[in-house]
C-alpha cells in the first residue's frame, strides 16, 4: 500500500507554517508563500561552565550545576555570537553589550557512569562511578544593546 498525503485546503489571507530541516539549523519553520522562504529565529551562542552553547528564545539547555535555586532569573553575560535573520554580530572574542537571559527550571543528576579499572594477571580491579549534575535553563530574552 502507498502512503496517503492530505493536503489542506488554504485562503490566501492564512499561509501554512510547518518546520523545514535544515542542514544547520535543524528544523526551522517555513511559510508557503511565492517561493520558499526560511525564517531562522533569533540564536545566540554562549559560553558558560567552559562550554559553548547555541541558544534560542523558548529552549532550555542543561548546563553544568549551578548554585541558582529553581525558579531563579539567570543572566549570562559571556555571549559569542548573535544571529537574527540577516544581521549577524560576531564577538571580539565577545559581543560587547549582548546578554542572555534565562530561568532555572530544574537541577539534576545524569545516569550513573560506572568506571572499571582492570589490569590483568595483577589481581588488580577497580570499580568506581559517578553522576554527573545539570542545570536546566530555559532561555527567556536574547538581548543586544
Amino acid at each position: 500500500m502507498g502512503h496517503v498525503v492530505h493536503l489542506l485546503a488554504f485562503s490566501v489571507f492564512s499561509l501554512p507554517i510547518f518546520p523545514v530541516h535544515h542542514p544547520l539549523f535543524g528544523f526551522v519553520s517555513a511559510v508557503a508563500s511565492e517561493g520558499w522562504s526560511l525564517q531562522i529565529p533569533m540564536y545566540a551562542i554562549i559560553r558558560t561552565g567552559g562550554r559553548q552553547f547555541r541558544v534560542e528564545e523558548g529552549r532550555f539547555i542543561d548546563i553544568e550545576k549551578t548554585q541558582h535555586a529553581e525558579g531563579d532569573d539567570v543572566e549570562f553575560n559571556e555571549v559569542l555570537l548573535i544571529e537574527n535573520g540577516d544581521q549577524t554580530v560576531i564577538g571580539q572574542p565577545l559581543v560587547e553589550g549582548a546578554s542572555v537571559k534565562a530561568t532555572v527550571l530544574s537541577q539534576w543528576r545524569d545516569k550513573k557512569v560506572i568506571v572499571y579499572h582492570y589490569r590483568q594477571r595483577t589481581s588488580y580491579r577497580k570499580k568506581t562511578g559517578h553522576r554527573h549534575e545539570y542545570t536546566r535553563v530555559m532561555i527567556n530574552q536574547i538581548a543586544l544593546s
